[in-house]
């Protein structure tokens, strides 16, 4: 039990880190994605 402790203390900070980046990434693609797709009506 206490080695399940341990490995989820260990493991579980970069687990969150991840998932925050991951989020923030997400964000900035969806804007990055609409910005490309209306990127041809601006270029008429």
């Amino acid at each position: 039990m206490e080695d399940l402790v341990t490995i989820i203390s260990q493991v579980g900070f970069p687990i969150v880190i991840s998932f925050y980046l991951l989020n923030r990434i997400e964000t900035k693609l969806d804007v990055m994605i609409t910005s490309i797709q209306s990127l041809p009506e601006s270029l008429k």
